[in-house]
């Protein structure tokens, strides 16, 4: 009677095999089935040889949605003597971590045999939450495996992150997703029962469309075999089925900060063509197009500036644009200024001139202004000397005055060297003429 139980259970669980998502079913069990991080698990490379040696350290997996994060982490499982007690961090809380650890010290106790934990996104986890793990990670009753799509450097504390090895997963090529689509069409027994064919096409259209995620793939594989009508699955269904090309953004994560970095260097490196590229993939992913004009009308006055005085005009103009008519037909100005800026002289010494005098005012904070400069209001501040000496700029020639206009202490100091392109050579031109005067 005892094993009935038992048997209840594995049958349970062979049932919730059979009805999981094709992403779950086809999950690889070995490295040798694992499609992808070769430069993590290939052979003779650094990860692979810590889990067959079964002497992994703590890690912490980073990478994008759907790069086998999990996946890899269940093959440790496999591979390893450890006991492996997995987490969701989205619903896992400090009991069930203190539960986890009293196991392991237990384990540890009887028999010697380790514990790896695992920490399925655990950027959700909050520094109370990881403050609970550190010591037992740092006393080696646990070994952690940590998966996250977000930059660890940011959502690990930092004592956590110096006692784990960080390993970053690659988004996987389109020729890797097509592995394992035609795998899936070749061994899940669902999909062989059912008898569809899938044109070549649809499978590298499919393949290319997901961003790298396999998970996406394998279940948008799925429901293109669901909803075929005559048991054959073309390029039309399968887009019909994935109703939108997958982009890899998040915008509050690290595509969202990678992205607009990659505008704004293509931009400061005038190259047009880059900068439509990024500007459409910003726009076609949803990120907020207040945050790119933003991010422009900085760049108009960081990287042009004098070169061409007029570009700040035309991006706060984009703004004004942009927040009056929104999107779709949003992205009209804000091409057309991302093309201005791109094509525009660049020049930087604005921002150069402002850092050198910033730099001479944290060092002379306390100076007073010059008494010829000072504002001369009342007949007492006349007769203290405010204002006395002060030239009228406009009562000479060229309405320019040789006057000191600093404290004696920074007197003389050079900030602003204007550039040679655009407009800003003209203002080279006057400054070289009146110092030569």
């Amino acid at each position: 009677m005892s094993r009935q139980p038992d048997m209840f259970a594995r049958a349970g669980e062979e049932q919730r095999q059979r009805e999981a998502p094709l992403a779950a079913r086809m999950r690889p069990r070995t490295l040798d089935d694992y499609v992808g991080q070769e430069h993590l698990v290939g052979e003779g490379h650094i990860l692979r040889r810590l889990i067959e040696a079964d002497n992994l350290p703590s890690i912490i997996l980073w990478g994008p949605p759907g790069t086998g994060k999990t996946t890899l982490a269940r093959i440790i499982a496999a591979m390893t003597k450890a006991e492996f007690a997995p987490v969701s961090a989205v619903s896992a809380g400090v009991a069930d971590l203190r539960r986890i650890v009293g196991e392991a010290q237990e384990r540890r106790a009887i028999d010697g045999r380790r514990t790896i934990l695992f920490i399925d996104e655990i950027h959700r986890f909050n520094k109370a939450q990881q403050d609970a793990v550190l010591p037992y990670v740092e006393d080696g009753t646990i070994t952690m495996i940590g998966a996250t799509t977000e930059n660890p450097s940011f959502e690990v504390i930092g004592p956590l992150l110096s006692r784990s090895r960080v390993f970053a997963l690659k988004a996987l090529e389109a020729e890797q997703v097509a592995v394992l689509l035609r795998r899936a069409l070749a061994s899940d027994e669902k999909l062989i029962a059912q008898q569809i064919a899938f044109d070549e096409e649809a499978i590298e259209a499919l393949a290319a469309s997901v961003g790298g995620d396999a998970r996406i793939a394998l279940n948008a594989l799925e429901m293109s075999a669901a909803s075929a009508p005559d048991k054959h699955v073309t390029r039309a269904l399968v887009e019909e089925a994935l109703q939108h090309r997958t982009y890899l953004y998040d915008k509050q994560g690290d595509a969202h900060y990678d992205t607009i970095s990659a505008f704004i260097k293509s931009v400061r490196g005038s190259d047009a063509d880059a900068t439509l590229y990024w500007l459409a993939r910003m726009i076609e992913s949803g990120e907020d197009p207040l945050f790119i004009v933003r991010r422009m009308v900085i760049l108009a006055a960081e990287d042009i500036g004098l070169a061409d005085p007029q570009a700040l005009v035309v991006a706060t103009a984009c703004q004004q644009a942009v927040h009056f008519i929104g999107l779709p037909e949003g992205f009209l100005p804000m091409a057309e200024c991302a093309l201005y800026l791109a094509t525009a002289p660049k020049s930087n010494s604005a921002m150069i001139a402002y850092q050198r005098a910033a730099e001479d005012v944290r060092a002379t904070q306390g100076e007073p202004v010059p008494l010829h400069l000072r504002n001369a209001v009342t007949g007492l501040m006349r007769s203290m000397g405010y204002g006395k000496g002060y030239k009228y700029a406009h009562d000479f020639e060229g309405h320019v005055v040789e006057q000191e206009h600093r404290p004696e202490s920074v007197a003389g100091h050079r900030y602003y060297e204007p550039g040679a392109l655009g407009y800003e050579a003209k203002i080279k031109e006057w400054m070289e003429k009146r110092a030569g005067r």
